[in-house]
């Protein structure tokens, strides 16, 4: 913590605080605090590489953004530069609770559901959020970054199973990402990111890698990071995106998000987390049997009507 004792005197909150704990966790390179001021208020304390300053300022500007429309995220409280060091910072208020990732499966499927649901409808808030006018359309790009991690893909050494039937797949559906939507992505949208506390939502955490672009591609973590742990919480966020009325337009684009993430999970994982690649194609191998190697559209763990959503915690 010595960084910190440093530079505490530049900020007010810091100055003021009684107790400073390092959040260690993600792939992010910026760092993390917990901040607790005198009179016990908790914030979130970022700072990152003077660099980000000009990204971290949209950030912000998101944060604010998503107050108004009544996302349940951090508010942004102050930002700045520590010019001598080299950083910028920002701080924000604190999330009190555990990620879903962690309390999901203590928790009763019909609270899950509802986690999901919660979830769901604070990610529908998130993409009424319009991209900037100078963002190129999503379809040259969506497609560009696409055929890059396919070209990787194929000389990386890893082969996935029917790996021709998913590019086939793609190439003959990839005409619905014409003239999708420029809005607001949050692009990491996972059940880490999701907070929680007794059983509720509480809210999102983490839109420092937010993007431009169809916002339903938020989605496409559902099928790697979210199935996995709880079926319930994944149909629950889908069915509160919408209101419970689910477009067949929605599971095109979806199908075609998560069979394109195939490759770039390969090629992600292989460059920046080598050590958790057989643990990724063991999440793919599971993609692949939920959309029959995309014959299927609809994931076979999307059936609502098998949660059980009757019974009650025991007093």
């Amino acid at each position: 913590m010595k960084t910190i004792t440093a530079w505490q005197n530049n900020i007010q909150i810091v100055k003021g605080a009684v107790d400073i704990k390092e959040i260690s966790k993600g792939f992010s390179p910026d760092k993390k605090y917990i901040i607790t001021s005198g009179n016990n208020e908790k914030y979130l304390l970022r700072t990152g590489d003077i660099k980000e300053y000009e990204r971290k300022k949209i950030e912000f500007q998101i944060l604010n953004e998503m107050k108004n429309r009544s996302v349940q995220a951090q508010k942004p409280i102050e930002m700045g530069l520590l010019a001598e060091e080299g950083l910028c910072y920002g701080i924000f208020s604190y999330l009190e609770g555990e990620d879903a990732k962690k309390l999901l499966p203590t928790y009763l499927p019909k609270e899950q559901y509802e986690i999901g649901i919660e979830a769901g409808k604070d990610l529908a808030k998130m993409h009424t959020y319009e991209a900037p006018n100078d963002i190129l359309p999503w379809y040259e790009r969506a497609m560009k970054k696409h055929q890059k991690y396919v070209e990787a893909y194929k000389t990386c050494g890893i082969k996935i199973k029917n790996d021709d039937k998913i590019i086939k797949f793609i190439d003959e559906n990839e005409m619905y990402l014409q003239n999708r939507p420029n809005r607001f992505q949050h692009d990491d949208f996972h059940l880490e990111n999701i907070i929680v506390r007794d059983g509720k939502y509480v809210g999102v955490v983490d839109f420092n890698g937010y993007d431009w672009g169809d916002p339903l591609h938020d989605f496409v973590k559902i099928a790697l990071f979210a199935r996995d742990i709880s079926i319930p919480y994944a149909i629950g966020q889908i069915t509160g995106y919408y209101n419970g009325r689910i477009p067949e337009e929605f599971w095109k684009l979806y199908a075609v998000y998560v069979g394109m993430t195939v490759f770039s999970s390969v090629v992600w994982t292989l460059q920046a987390a080598p050590h958790m690649l057989d643990d990724m194609l063991e999440r793919l191998t599971v993609v692949l049997e939920d959309h029959k190697d995309f014959e299927l559209l609809k994931p076979i763990w999307f059936q609502p009507e098998k949660i059980d959503i009757k019974n009650k915690r025991q007093v």
